[in-house]
């Protein structure tokens, strides 16, 4: 999916119109306009504002990712991270064995 038409999609889902969004950006709604035809690239501090409003990522907004939030970590889940990308493809086979049986027997435990 092109990226213009995803800011398209997200206005149009917002229920607004294009002179809405144009003057949330301070600009005119015939230049928003050629943002979502493609007919104008859109400025990297214009996609930050477009992604503030509707509260999604860069990422989604540019098409790089079918999700519309950033998936934020805490600090432990961040070290969690750095120690994983630090692993051998073995040994993450192995984290991901171990994870799999906690979380059934988590789930069993829950269940009792």
């Amino acid at each position: 999916m092109a990226f213009y038409q995803r800011i398209r999609d997200l206005r149009e889902d917002a229920d607004k119109t294009q002179s809405e969004i144009a003057e949330y950006l301070g600009t005119t709604a015939q230049y928003y306009g050629k943002y979502e035809k493609g007919e104008r690239e859109l400025p990297f501090s214009r996609a930050i504002q477009l992604a503030d409003y509707y509260g999604v990522s860069l990422d989604y907004l540019a098409g790089r990712c079918r999700h519309k939030q950033e998936m934020s970590v805490n600090e432990d889940e961040a070290a969690l991270l750095s120690g994983w990308r630090t692993l051998s493809e073995r040994s993450r086979g192995k984290v991901e064995y171990l994870m799999s049986e906690l979380i059934e027997t988590q789930s069993k435990l829950k269940g009792a």
